[in-house]
């Protein structure tokens, strides 16, 4: 082998190994060090909460059975947190702000409320989106949720109950009907509510390592409480 070739193979080999080390340390990256970021920033969000919580009593948005027959819209900035969301299908220890806004930087903080929608416990639709995967994988066992699970929020001053009412229904970016006032998916059969109320959309990525196409499913308000009175009882089994 002469001489020239010998410097073209080993300059190739060494290439290899440096785009190897690159695409390694880009998956170490994307699968656990996005995970410390998100774990360090969602606790910040939520010690933000409640820190605001304790210094005003009557921060957040009242729903009913929290002092008001219906809740009084509030309006956040971008990137605010404005609720703590509790799924007891994803474990009891698991727990994440929901903050104003689908963008790439705030789903990076914790989940996503859809500014365009309705707000926490009143009449319409509150819409969530969050990560499947990266990012600390908040949305990892979405397809587990069935109909009945609850899903639990509170702002501060209420505690709302809903539950979900779908298997996750897998559908396509552009199928934006998902998250109006009374959802109309593309696919009609699909529907599972047909009269206006107080529901709640939860959205992640489809499949899970993608994002062509979306899992959703709705929920309808079951039950509120005053934070007052202590956990609601999803919360507690």
């Amino acid at each position: 082998m002469s001489f020239s070739v010998r410097v073209l193979v080993r300059t190739f080999s060494e290439l290899c190994i440096t785009i190897g080390t690159l695409i390694v340390l880009f998956v170490v990256h994307l699968l656990f060090w996005t995970g410390i970021e998100a774990d360090r920033a969602t606790g910040r969000e939520i010690d933000r909460l409640e820190a605001g919580w304790a210094t005003d009593p009557e921060a957040g948005t009242p729903g009913p059975g929290g002092g008001s027959p219906e809740p009084v819209p509030v309006t956040y900035e971008p990137g605010e947190p404005l609720a703590v969301m509790y799924i007891p299908r994803f474990g009891a220890d698991w727990d994440w702000p929901v903050l104003q806004g689908t963008g790439t930087g705030v789903l990076k903080k914790g989940l996503g409320h859809y500014a365009s929608t309705g707000t926490l416990g009143a009449k319409g639709n509150f819409a969530v989106a969050g990560h499947r995967r990266t990012h600390g994988d908040p949305f990892k066992d979405f397809p587990r949720l069935r109909p009945g699970d609850a899903v639990v929020l509170t702002d501060g001053t209420t505690w709302f109950t809903y539950r979900i009412a779908n298997k996750p229904y897998r559908t396509v970016p552009s199928d934006v009907g998902v998250i109006e006032p009374v959802p109309r998916p593309l696919r009609e059969e699909a529907a599972v509510f047909d009269e206006p109320g107080r529901y709640l959309t939860l959205t992640t990525c489809e499949p899970e390592w993608g994002s062509s196409h979306r899992l959703i499913v709705w929920a309808h308000l079951d039950a509120t409480r005053p934070v007052t009175d202590g956990k609601p009882p999803a919360l507690r089994s």
